[in-house]
């Protein structure tokens, strides 16, 4: 049996530097007294047991995992001492950052030797002029040279920026080891999300805000900085960079807003620092992962917040919305998604990132601190303004989901989580059969999906030229000289950009219907984009009319939203294209099959 380290314990309370101590655990519990997920260990170093020690949030698997079992004998790779407060007293806390189980609990008889708990008088006690030399280190992790108490006092005197310029060397403390009791700390962690910058008006005055989630070796935590902050910190500060960050005020998280996997969260105040990071910084990973299948997220509720991993099959306009507490115009992007398990749902993207997102070749997506919500008995997902959202990420998981996806899944039908949302999802109908559930219906409107055919489609009046600004389409106002007017932004630009509003007659065996395209579902449609369609009709316009003539007798599989419009006391019917898709003949046979298992009652056809 491999032997303890003993009195290993009683040193490492004191501050004395002990490198990779052979340990037992004799019991694992997970906290109540926070909303976030944190075990407490029970370790032993066969002549003293403590239970005042934390295990750093990423290792909470091994847990879970039954890996750190009831008398498993561990290697403690990297560790950090923090301050706490236990019962009005001071008390150090051994979080542990790296472990290793050197022998199974299963393989263990028993508890090793007789150990006692520590004496809480012992863990304060000065240590013997021996161990001077050492025992005035602090916050030890295996690997990282660290200075003395007295050198890490002088310098943490110095504001951070002068530290790095005169070359003292940084003496960090990692995120898990962060609490209210303390004042003096550096962080060297890296920006995995940001925030936009969004303002606030209430009864107090008015400002602005943004947020990030910081990660380092030992857990995360977010930070928010206000008004004076941002206009400090947020134009520096880019996603995936890895800075140095001081002094700020750290409180209990409030898990309303905040979904990161730590009972505490960080303000930036005015002493606040953030200097950039140019050292070696690989030991700071990125964002971590726990993916659920979206199959599973059926078994979830409401505003539970989970990870998924999913390629996007389709998505939405851009929508405008307004706010009804508020009056403020809010931008929505409804994607649709699916995975491996056959299933999809709608994710819903809000303002910047709605406008930005870019859904061409259906990119793989992963998602870390979606909010699942409810509609109408369907499931759906969204983002809060802690998620993290990263688009083709460079993980295995990802590239075997695009490689399912471009040899099997773009073809298969899913089952569809959410009951209306972006993408195919609708359900099926005849063209006849919406426009008389429409015409008949008190809401006046009807979304379903059709198999048809393009049966004539207007090239003239198709484009327009449109404000050159990514975020807004308005039509703009040609000067003749050279310069465009957009009157929604107030602006005048030098140049415009061509946008798409396509008229087209669609049918299948049951009738016919106007619809209009805009945007991408008209681009997937005409196979140009709006840029070089404008070209074209510039500089080839008989190559641009014929572009048109193409596209007739062309089948997609659309997904359409029909309208009751009243015109000279008149009701006509307006369809607009949500979504298309180049008619998939796999995926249009099997909704045939469910069709016809329905008419003659037949639950199984070989």
């Amino acid at each position: 049996m491999i032997p303890l380290t003993t009195g290993a314990l009683t040193d490492i309370i004191r501050g004395v530097v002990v490198t990779k101590p052979i340990l037992q655990v004799l019991g694992t519990k997970r906290l109540t007294s926070t909303d976030s997920e944190r075990y407490r260990l029970l370790l032993s170093d066969g002549v003293t047991i403590t239970s005042f020690t934390m295990l750093a949030t990423q290792l909470n698997y091994m847990v879970k995992n039954n890996e750190l079992t009831e008398n498993s004998i561990v290697e403690i790779g990297r560790y950090a001492l923090s301050n706490a407060n236990n019962a009005g007293k001071p008390r150090k806390i051994m979080v542990v950052l790296d472990i290793d189980v050197k022998v199974p609990g299963r393989e263990v008889p028993g508890k090793i030797g007789n150990p006692v708990h520590i004496d809480k008088a012992s863990s304060n006690t000065t240590p013997t002029d021996n161990a001077a030399g050492t025992a005035n280190a602090v916050e030890t992790t295996q690997g990282i040279t660290r200075t003395t108490a007295e050198s890490s006092s002088a310098g943490m005197k110095k504001r951070l920026n002068e530290s790095i310029n005169s070359g003292v060397e940084i003496v960090t403390t990692p995120i898990a080891a962060l609490s209210p009791y303390q004042n003096r700390w550096v962080v060297k962690v890296r920006v995995a999300n940001k925030s936009d910058i969004r303002h606030w008006s209430n009864s107090r005055g008015e400002g602005k805000l943004f947020n990030m989630t910081l990660v380092d070796e030992s857990g995360e935590i977010r930070c928010t900085g206000f008004t004076d902050q941002v206009d400090r910190f947020y134009d520096m500060i880019e996603i995936g960079k890895v800075y140095y960050i001081s002094r700020g005020q750290l409180k209990t998280a409030n898990k309303a807003f905040n979904n990161t996997n730590n009972e505490y969260e960080l303000t930036l105040s005015g002493d606040s620092e953030i200097a950039p990071c140019h050292d070696d910084a690989d030991d700071i990973p990125g964002v971590t992962f726990s993916f659920v299948a979206i199959r599973d997220i059926e078994n979830y509720q409401k505003n539970d917040i989970i990870d998924v991993l999913a390629i996007v099959k389709s998505a939405e306009e851009v929508q405008l919305l307004t706010a009804r507490a508020t009056g403020r115009e809010l931008r929505k992007r409804d994607l649709t998604l699916i995975d491996m398990s056959d299933s999809s749902i709608t994710l819903t993207l809000w303002g910047s990132q709605a406008e930005k997102f870019d859904s061409s070749n259906n990119p793989v997506i992963a998602v870390k601190g979606a909010r699942i919500g409810e509609f109408n008995n369907g499931k759906n997902l969204s983002l809060t303004g802690s998620s993290v959202l990263q688009v083709d990420p460079d993980i295995p998981d990802a590239h075997r989901l695009r490689g399912w996806f471009n040899t099997v899944g773009k073809s298969q039908e899913m089952k569809s989580l959410s009951k209306v949302g972006g993408g195919l999802n609708a359900d099926w109908m005849l063209l006849n059969e919406a426009n008389e559930m429409s015409l008949g219906s008190h809401d006046n409107s009807q979304l379903f999906m059709c198999k048809a055919t393009v049966s004539m489609i207007r090239g003239e009046r198709a484009l327009y030229k449109a404000c050159p600004t990514e975020s807004c389409k308005k039509k703009v106002i040609d000067h003749e000289n050279d310069m465009y007017r957009c009157e929604k932004c107030d602006r005048e630009y030098p140049n415009f950009r061509y946008r798409l509003l396509t008229n087209m007659n669609i049918t299948d065996w049951s009738g016919n219907q106007w619809v209009t395209a805009f945007g991408e579902e008209g681009e997937k449609i005409i196979g140009m984009s709006a840029q070089e369609l404008g070209e074209l009709s510039e500089n080839q316009p008989d190559d641009y009319n014929d572009k048109f003539s193409t596209v007739a007798f062309n089948s997609y599989i659309f997904k359409i939203r029909t309208r009751v419009e009243t015109y000279n006391d008149e009701a006509r019917l307006k369809g607009t294209i949500q979504a298309c898709e180049i008619l998939n003949y796999k995926m249009f046979n099997k909704h045939l099959v469910q069709e016809l298992k329905k008419m003659a009652n037949v639950h199984n056809i070989n």
